[in-house]
């Protein structure tokens, strides 16, 4: 089967707090953004070779993962934004994989796995009497590695 490019439409979220059994929050964002990585580069010069500079592959920095419009049926993210605040527990990362669907939403067709998860932001949405769901405006997750899974692909 050809590699088919995956459609940003057809995403789901899922985020679990390292150690724990059962997901933190799963699904339900209007937008994601964030998932970037790049790398410094390191420029040398050999000694007596002044037509050329060498590159090597520096440093990987990250971006900052952005979820927005979210809907979720409990206060988990809520509290878990609190509870890396509190200093008995400012050890806690979570693991989050944005799972790109296949077109008919039957199977994963690629995921982005980032670890070492901390959330930086979290707004709440306009309040209004019309919504029955608690909903996220954004959520901001910190992450130190991003890695892209691909299903029956090794690595």
């Amino acid at each position: 089967m050809p590699d088919v490019p995956f459609t940003s439409f057809n995403f789901s979220v899922l985020i679990s707090l390292e150690g724990n059994s059962g997901p933190l929050c799963q699904g339900g964002f209007a937008e994601c953004g964030g998932l970037e990585q790049s790398t410094d580069v390191v420029t040398i010069r050999q000694g007596g070779d002044n037509g050329r500079q060498i590159h090597l592959s520096g440093p990987i920095s990250n971006g900052e993962l952005s979820l927005k419009r979210g809907m979720t049926d409990s206060f988990d993210l809520w509290l878990w934004f609190q509870r890396v605040n509190l200093d008995e527990e400012r050890h806690l990362r979570a693991t989050a994989e944005v799972v790109m669907q296949t077109s008919d939403r039957a199977g994963e067709h690629a995921a982005f796995v980032l670890t070492g998860c901390l959330p930086t932001k979290l707004v709440a949405p306009p309040l209004a009497a019309t919504g029955g769901e608690l909903a996220i405006e954004e959520l901001s997750v910190a992450y130190e590695t991003m890695r892209l899974r691909i299903p029956g692909r090794a690595g």
